[in-house]
């Protein structure tokens, strides 16, 4: 096996455990990544509706109370109003999805399937956990998810969801009386929800590695090539110089020319001391004709 050969086998060896590590490490950090920037989508989408339950508690509940009188209005109703903006975003991106998922709703639309009770259960039984992140799959791919508890705080909830006798009739009138009541100060009764899809996300940090290896594979056969050259042009091709020479010496040719160093490193300090032991061979040879 032959110098080069040696040393190609070493390099190739040291660049396939050199790529096998960056491979790993850059797959883990970009697929981190990707999780990071679905979860602040949702973090964004989730103080959305945050923002638009206060701003319908402080702002459009006032101004409609005298309505309320006559005829209920959902618009009043924070949960409403926080899925009815979410929907409205839905029309450009209909994989997120936005839902006030309670065990016991008013709406029968608010009515938490298999997968929210879990959500719900999960709150009820950790009274101080305020943020539950998970993954699941769906028809469209893995989804993230970022879950708050709605918990009771303020008796002005109780006067809607208390007992059907103390509900507005204005709202009877419009649910009936069939869910919705019954609620308990601090009883979670349900969770917020906001999904948004990785696959998106997902999708780009795997283009983004495959770009990445691609570009570390063609770096190293670049690599793997100049150093080559260089083997050969620096290493090889001098040692084989100084063997033809030694050969031809050996065999009785003592007129072969000597090598002709370049460079001031080890490999032309080699050729000086080979060219001198040349002479000195060649000078004994000639004294044992004579």
């Amino acid at each position: 096996m032959g110098l080069r050969t040696k040393f190609n086998l070493v390099l190739i060896l040291a660049f396939s455990i050199g790529m096998a590590g960056a491979g790993y490490i850059s797959h883990e950090v970009l697929q981190q990544n990707a999780r990071t920037e679905v979860l602040h989508t949702a973090g964004i989408i989730m103080e959305s509706a945050m923002s638009v339950r206060g701003y319908t508690v402080d702002e459009i509940k006032p101004l409609l109370s005298e309505q309320m009188k006559d005829t209920f209005l959902p618009q009043t109703v924070p949960a409403y109003a926080a899925a009815r903006n979410v929907m409205r975003l839905r029309n450009k991106y209909p994989e997120y999805t936005y839902k006030e998922a309670t065990l016991n709703p008013t709406n029968p639309a608010s009515r938490a399937t298999e997968w929210e009770s879990t959500v719900v259960e999960y709150f009820r039984n950790n009274l101080s956990e305020k943020e539950l992140v998970g993954e699941r799959q769906t028809a469209t791919g893995l989804s993230l998810f970022v879950a708050h508890p709605i918990q009771i705080k303020k008796d002005g909830c109780l006067a809607c969801h208390g007992t059907v006798e103390e509900a507005p009739a204005t709202m009877l009138a419009l649910y009936g009386s069939a869910g919705g009541f019954g609620w308990k100060l601090d009883e979670v009764v349900g969770s917020q929800i906001v999904s948004v899809p990785m696959t998106v996300a997902l999708d780009r940090a795997n283009e983004t590695f495959q770009t990445f290896m691609v570009a570390l594979g063609g770096i190293f056969f670049i690599v793997f090539i100049m150093i080559n050259l260089l083997l050969h042009y620096i290493v090889v091709k001098p040692v084989k110089l100084m063997s033809a020479i030694a050969h031809d010496v050996s065999m009785g040719k003592l007129d072969v020319p000597e090598c002709q160093p370049r460079g001031k490193d080890e490999v032309a300090s080699l050729a000086e001391s080979f060219n001198r032991m040349r002479r000195s061979l060649v000078n004994a040879m000639k004294m044992l004709d004579e």
